[in-house]
């Protein structure tokens, strides 16, 4: 019987297979009640006592040994079925280029950023609004030209439902549902009814802030505006301020920043006037605040208003708007640099 013993040890040690269903035909073969060690075990049991003491410990050798040999084989054919399942094998051989954040989104949060270390704190709100909330509430008159179709996509006219044409909208909710201190700023898409070109679309990005407390004075929103500018255009930056309209602030302004591309002196982009407009500020007029449930008489605030793509176009010089809507690879690869 111990050349029977080491003859199966020998083979065993031999064995291979290339699938699962190999396995269990080895298993079968070897360790099932009708296998060969189990074969051996029952010719063990007639031995003399004698030879029993000889062959036992070989013979549980053999048993173990095919055990784990089957055993090993099983885990070996799991391992390579699992790193066959993780490969792809539809993905292709040319290596997959990295993306890049939107120059829209990369401006975006650099504005975000910039009001974040002042203080100012995210809002947000749905692009679907109503009336309440775009118009009425911000002190747009009934007969305001802004509540005309030739301005704003209206979806329902009764009640009036439609894409907001400004974030303001998010700042008349915010106030609804806050006592001051209010401190937000509301990044978002907004739609308006205009013929798309080089210069204008039907939607784009709007950056707000608003800032309602005691005793909130124009000099803060001054003070507010030159670190923004400096901080987004570099430490050299001027601004000024010209007396413009808003409905919803009194009184109202538009900011310039002296032309980054020229420092001032004059050049096409700035039309030679050494300036470059870039947003809309103003007093939140009290108006407003009596509306949105806010004691006019007690507190005071200023609101300012850009647009994303207008300060993309500075930071860039992206002269066709429709150049961030069209998902031209070509053109997205040029701000693989970008953060």
């Amino acid at each position: 019987m111990i050349e029977k013993i080491n003859s199966l040890k020998a083979e065993i040690a031999q064995l291979t297979a290339s699938n699962a269903a190999d396995v269990e035909a080895l298993r079968i073969k070897y360790l099932s009640k009708k296998g060969e060690v189990s074969l051996l075990f029952n010719d063990f049991r007639a031995l003399a006592p004698e030879e029993k003491r000889a062959l036992g410990a070989p013979l549980n050798e053999l048993k173990d040994f095919a055990t784990n040999k089957i055993t090993e084989l099983k885990e070996s054919l799991e391992n390579v079925e699992s790193d066959a399942d993780a490969l792809d094998m539809t993905r292709t051989a040319s290596p997959i280029k990295l993306g890049t954040r939107h120059p829209l989104s990369v401006v975006r949060n650099e504005i975000v950023g910039i009001f974040s270390r002042l203080g100012f704190t995210i809002a947000e709100g749905p692009e679907i609004e109503d009336d309440w909330h775009v118009f009425s509430s911000l002190n747009f008159a009934a007969d305001h030209p802004a509540r005309d179709m030739q301005d704003t996509f209206f979806i329902r006219r009764t009640p009036d439902v439609l894409l907001r044409t400004h974030t303001s909208s998010v700042q008349s909710r915010v106030m609804e549902k806050n006592q001051p201190p209010i401190r937000i700023i509301c990044p978002g898409r907004v739609y308006r009814n205009e013929a798309i070109s080089a210069r204008a679309h039907c939607f784009f990005h709007q950056v707000e802030a608003l800032y309602v407390d005691k005793n909130v004075s124009f000099a803060d929103l001054k003070q507010t505006l030159l670190y923004f500018a400096q901080e987004m255009f570099g430490p050299e930056t001027k601004i000024r301020l010209r007396p413009s309209y808003f409905p919803f602030t009194e009184p109202s302004a538009e900011m310039d920043i002296s032309c980054n591309l020229c420092g001032g002196k004059g050049c096409s982009f700035c039309k030679h006037t050494g300036w470059v407009e870039i947003l809309g500020c103003g007093m939140v007029d009290p108006n407003v605040l009596d509306a949105c449930g806010i004691d006019s008489k007690v507190y005071s605030g200023f609101a300012l208003g850009m647009g994303v793509e207008r300060i993309t176009n500075l930071k860039y010089q992206v002269k066709d708007l429709r150049m961030f809507s069209e998902n031209d690879t070509r053109f997205l690869e040029e701000f693989t640099a970008a953060h």
